[in-house]
């Protein structure tokens, strides 16, 4: 017997199970997800990558955090001061650096955000999909319901 296209393995649901090469955390937020997403049937086994997606930047993001606060926002510069035979006599205080982890902390954010509206993880995200499917106002019809259709004046 073939095997089944991808999209349409395990009813074309996505699997309960994370992909083992997960992290700790891609993979506990993967079982979080996936039922709710599954309950509100928004997703199919093809959106498995967007999922993973978001999984691993919550792990980045997880990480990052761990490391700002073991080590700051910031951490001091200083310029050591040597006398006439090299050896180090003290240190200047130059100023501050921004932790590099900073960056990516902000980088996983802004894409977990994206990816979980995308996803519908957030109640504006799952507000403005439900405004596709329900129009506010009787007797109008809802963007679904024009698309298909096919009207163009919406």
């Amino acid at each position: 017997m073939p095997q089944k296209p991808y999209k349409d393995r395990n009813d074309g649901r996505l699997s309960k199970n994370p992909p083992k090469y997960l992290g700790a955390q891609a993979k506990a937020v993967w079982r979080k997800i996936v039922p709710f997403l599954e309950g509100e049937e928004k997703v199919q086994r093809i959106d498995s990558s967007l999922v993973e997606f978001y999984a691993t930047q919550y792990e980045i993001y997880r990480n990052a955090y761990e490391h700002i606060k073991e080590n700051g926002e910031v951490t001091p510069i200083y310029k050591s001061l040597q006398n006439s035979e090299g050896k180090i006599v003290g240190k200047d205080f130059m100023g501050w650096k921004k932790n590099p982890m900073t960056s990516i902390y902000d980088s996983a954010l802004k894409s977990l955000i994206k990816t979980g509206a995308e996803l519908g993880l957030s109640p504006k995200s799952r507000s403005e999909l439900l405004q596709l499917v329900e129009p506010k106002e009787k007797g109008k019809k809802s963007l679904a319901e024009k698309l298909k259709e096919g009207a163009g004046d919406f």
